[in-house]
């Protein structure tokens, strides 16, 4: 039996002042999507790499909360009622 395997891929698009992350996770056919933004104040120095790991950060967080809400889904569809799990 081969071990899982997930690739997660983020592409970044700056626009001036603005950074907006897209994170993919794939897994077998599946794949969730987040997306992340993060805006630079015009009075702040360049510095892209803060605002991509920004908004890979947040896109991140949307893709963990989208699998911890699959899961639920998943344990409530075997258990038959409502279940809520912690992050």
């Amino acid at each position: 039996m081969t071990e899982p395997v997930w690739t997660l891929e983020i592409i970044f698009k700056e626009d001036g002042y603005q950074t907006r992350a897209d994170a993919r996770l794939r897994s077998g056919g599946r794949e969730v999507h987040g997306v992340g933004r993060a805006k630079r104040n015009p009075t702040d120095p360049e510095m892209p790499a803060v605002g991509e790991e920004l908004a890979a950060a947040r896109a991140l967080s949307e893709v963990a909360h989208k699998l911890v809400h699959q899961a639920a889904e998943a344990i409530e569809a075997f258990e038959g009622h409502r279940v809520e799990l912690r992050t």
